[in-house]
């Protein structure tokens, strides 16, 4: 086994300890760091990901994975080029208006982060006009609004409506989930994807970015 595939391994099985040591082991043998990321870390991440749609695993082995590739991610840092393309574009992630929910929220950060999004994550109850504020940076290709009660689908709506609205519209794409939320309701008001978990959602947004 190389050690890229070994910190695959130890990333898919939560290893967060044994991470660090392995990544600094793969760069004293010659290993690309870039290819230690994207091989070792978000492939593994995407397989994890596979496996949680597959219920094969639950949302505690994908957090422990997905903070395992975190561990493994800051050890790389130091030895990414300035001009290493580390990440696949930002996303900005954020619960609506009235909603205090963050759970959800919080895992699909934690999955954006290990596609490969460097992630804004706007907190909860947050207002539409501030979605539309971080939506303008032109390093955004994804916004993520989520809603947990159906009392506040209004509120998503309200803030979808606003992003469509923006004059970048054409430069990111919104995606909504959540437990009320379905896939007609999202085409009904006109976000670009619906998604039932935090796996879909990172496996999505990277399809965007990447094709």
């Amino acid at each position: 086994m190389s050690k890229i595939e070994e910190i695959a391994s130890m990333v898919e099985r939560g290893k967060a300890k044994l991470i660090p040591g392995l990544v600094e082991e793969a760069i004293a043998e010659g290993c690309d760091p870039v290819e230690i990321l994207n091989k070792g870390m978000i492939d593994a991440m995407s397989v994890v990901g596979e496996k949680f749609q597959r219920n094969e695993i639950f949302v505690p082995e994908m957090l422990v994975a997905a903070r395992a590739m975190k561990k493994g991610v800051e050890a790389l840092k130091p030895h990414l080029g300035s001009d290493a393309n580390v990440s696949i574009g930002k996303a900005v992630v954020g619960t609506v208006q009235g909603d205090l929910h963050d759970i959800g929220k919080n895992l699909v950060c934690l999955m954006l982060e290990s596609a490969g999004f460097l992630v804004q994550d706007l907190g909860v109850d947050v207002p539409k006009e501030r979605f539309l504020e971080a939506a303008a940076d032109p390093e955004v290709k994804i916004v993520g609004v989520s809603a947990l009660l159906t009392t506040t689908m209004p509120a998503m709506r309200d803030t979808v409506a606003l992003l469509n609205e923006a004059p970048n519209r054409a430069d990111f794409k919104v995606m909504v989930g959540g437990a009320p939320i379905t896939a007609e309701f999202a085409a009904e008001i006109g976000a670009d994807a619906y998604t039932t978990d935090a796996a879909s959602c990172a496996s999505v947004a990277k399809a965007f970015v990447t094709g």
